[in-house]
């Protein structure tokens, strides 16, 4: 639950108010019913999964975001250190065998 907050926080804005109120009403079921000190364990295991299933819409902007960030990245490096002016190199693909010649 903590870690769904904190996403929350971060990335709450980026989602539809609907998402989000689905995610903390969520949230807040699954803390009134930890407050219990009776809650059966399957009850426990239903808002678990209630809140991981509202959460989800989250966890794919938060993917979605980190996948953006990261493509730039590995686009600059990849031609900026990869590229020297040779276009045409041949590349051959060789087998070997390795020989011991230890007797």
């Amino acid at each position: 639950m903590h870690s769904v907050k904190k996403s929350i926080a971060e990335y709450g804005e980026k989602i539809g108010a609907e998402e989000k109120a689905k995610i903390e009403a969520a949230v807040k079921e699954a803390e009134d019913l930890l407050k219990e000190k009776d809650a059966a364990k399957e009850a426990l295991e239903a808002k678990a999964e209630t809140l991981g299933k509202a959460a989800q819409k989250l966890g794919e902007i938060m993917y979605a975001e980190a996948q953006a960030k990261a493509q730039p990245a590995e686009g600059g490096g990849a031609s900026g250190g990869g590229s020297d002016g040779k276009k045409d190199e041949k590349v051959v693909d060789a087998e070997y065998t390795e020989v011991n010649d230890r007797k």
